[in-house]
């Protein structure tokens, strides 16, 4: 076998191992899937609220990025703000095992009513990686809980 052939055949069993593993995941189900989306006033805060059917995702990874961006595409997300928090909840997906969203909602929206939040998008669904981005005014404190019956992960952001 030369050397072209064996790279081939190398890189041939990686595609089938990842096809395998994606297949076996998607068998799995994608786990919590998000119905829907709610934003409240508070006097210190603004809640945005994340409903969701299933169990409860692992507690998120939140930060503050100067800038949102949509995965897989790299483009950037068109949010009016001027700093942005980015919300990352595995395992979650806004469809289910058969790729129907579950959350039929605005996908980005602004949010006139709330003292500091702008605007919410969903800037990410894919391989049970639900991504989401909020678009606020000042500087402030932020905070992410998961929590259950219902199952949600609520997002605080200081007013």
């Amino acid at each position: 076998m030369n050397t072209r052939s064996r790279v081939f055949a190398v890189l041939f069993t990686a595609f089938a191992a990842v096809v395998a593993m994606t297949s076996s995941a998607a068998a799995a189900g994608t786990g919590p899937t998000l119905t829907n989306v709610r934003i409240g006033s508070h006097a210190t805060y603004d809640r945005i609220v994340l409903d969701f059917a299933g169990p409860a995702p692992s507690v998120p990874y939140a930060e503050v990025v100067p800038e949102l961006f949509y995965d897989g595409s790299g483009k950037p997300v068109n949010l009016p703000g001027t700093f942005f928090y980015q919300v990352v909840s595995t395992p979650a997906a806004a469809h289910d095992d058969n790729g129907l969203p579950t959350y039929t909602g605005s996908r980005k929206f602004e949010t006139p009513s709330l003292s500091n939040v702008q605007a919410f998008a969903i800037t990410g669904d894919f391989e049970g990686q639900l991504t989401v981005g909020l678009g606020y005014r000042r500087a402030t404190w932020q905070s992410v809980s998961v929590l259950t019956n219902p199952t949600r992960v609520v997002i605080d952001i200081g007013v």
